[in-house]
């Protein structure tokens, strides 16, 4: 028993030697907590890395959209512009091609005034200049109607009275008294024609 008794006493002043120790006999719960503490940090450095990886792609996204919303910005100013100077300069093209027209007309009119200026002479320089004229048009998308001998289509010409022939079949335009015109297949003006019974 003594030696049973001893035990005891020693144990005892090791208890007595440090107070503030607590002595936990659970074998291995220290190394469990302190794995746990690990993981448990482990894990929260692995939400702060993928934390600052979201707020760079954030901030990525952000930069992307902040430019793709200036360039949305200029390409508007971009269009203004161009339709602006497409309003303004829209009948260049249309004026540039009247100008051989223009200088045409002059020149007929410089040999109308001449001394030896015939009318026949006179009257041949109005056919170039008309002819030129029409040229000019069709290469702009304007086409003449001249539906003289056709059936009378109702979309492109206009009746202005009927008349009784008999060498033309009913419901045939047989005088234009008008020409019609197309700009790009759209009616501009009705042609004005007399229509047969």
């Amino acid at each position: 028993m003594s030696s049973e008794q001893d035990q005891i006493e020693e144990n005892e002043k090791d208890v007595i030697a440090e107070p503030d120790k607590v002595v936990d006999e659970t074998p291995g719960k220290n190394s469990a907590e302190s794995d746990s503490e690990k993981e448990a940090e482990k894990a929260e450095d692995n939400i702060e890395l993928e934390l600052e990886k979201a707020q760079e792609k954030i901030k990525d996204y952000w930069d992307q959209i902040l430019r793709l919303k200036a360039e949305i910005e200029n390409n508007r100013k971009r269009a203004e512009r161009d339709i602006e100077s497409a309003h303004k300069y829209a009948l260049k093209n249309f004026v540039e091609a009247l100008l051989p027209i223009i200088d045409s007309m002059e020149m007929s009119q410089a040999a109308a005034d001449a001394e030896n200026a015939s009318l026949e002479s006179f009257s041949e320089g109005v056919d170039l200049t008309m002819n030129m004229f029409i040229q000019m048009l069709e290469k702009q998308g304007l086409v003449q109607l001249d539906p003289q001998g056709e059936k009378f289509d109702p979309e492109q010409h206009q009746a202005i009275s009927m008349k009784k022939d008999k060498k033309a079949k009913s419901n045939t335009v047989i005088e234009v008294m008008q020409k019609g015109f197309l700009l790009n297949d759209r009616l501009v003006r009705p042609a004005m024609v007399i229509v047969a019974k």
